[in-house]
């Protein structure tokens, strides 16, 4: 049984919910998301709510039932989320000459390679950036953290001085460096 599965999720205002053929649709001020609903989950709309249960012919499956059952609300509260206020990602750039610019859709990084690092933003989703942070915002959840993910990879922090790419509040640990008497010192 799924705790959060049972509260059914508000509708925000400004937002239209729709269920039709084993999906769930909702438009709002950000944009409109869409999610398939499981068949062994049923979902109805009344009285501004959305109400997730298992169906009553789940049966044998009662098992992953439940387990799509919060997996399922989940995926509806982030698409009613992402169409109201939507989501963001904040990355920062750590490193001297580490820097970010935006022309029109497309993320230039330049992070001490020979060339330039280009990001295209897809349809719904915008890069704003401010200094060395680079904010990342649009209204599915899932697409925003894989957009910043792989901005990230382009250079990871590393561990000895923490240059890189990094998401705000992120602690990287370090690791000390060699100690260069140690070595020389021999026997």
């Amino acid at each position: 049984m799924s705790r959060l599965g049972l509260r059914p999720l508000t509708i925000p205002d400004g937002v239209s919910v729709t269920v039709a053929g084993g999906a769930l649709q909702a438009k709002g001020p950000k944009g409109a998301l869409s999610v398939i609903i499981p068949t062994i989950i049923g979902v109805s709309v009344a009285d501004g709510k959305v109400i997730i249960r298992p169906r009553e012919e789940a049966g044998g499956k009662a098992t992953e039932a439940a387990a799509l059952w919060g997996t399922t609300w989940a995926l509806v509260r982030n698409v009613l989320i992402g169409v109201s206020q939507g989501f963001e990602k904040q990355l920062e750039l750590h490193g001297v000459g580490y820097r970010a610019e935006l022309s029109g859709k497309v993320l230039r990084l330049f992070l001490g390679f020979t060339h330039p690092v280009k990001v295209e933003a897809p349809s719904d989703v915008t890069f704003r950036v401010e200094k060395n942070i680079i904010t990342v915002h649009g209204p599915d959840k899932s697409l925003v953290g894989e957009l910043a993910a792989s901005i990230r990879r382009a250079r990871p922090p590393e561990p000895y001085k923490g240059k890189g790419i990094r998401y705000v509040g992120e602690i990287v640990r370090r690791k000390a460096g060699k100690v260069a008497g140690a070595a020389a010192g021999g026997s």
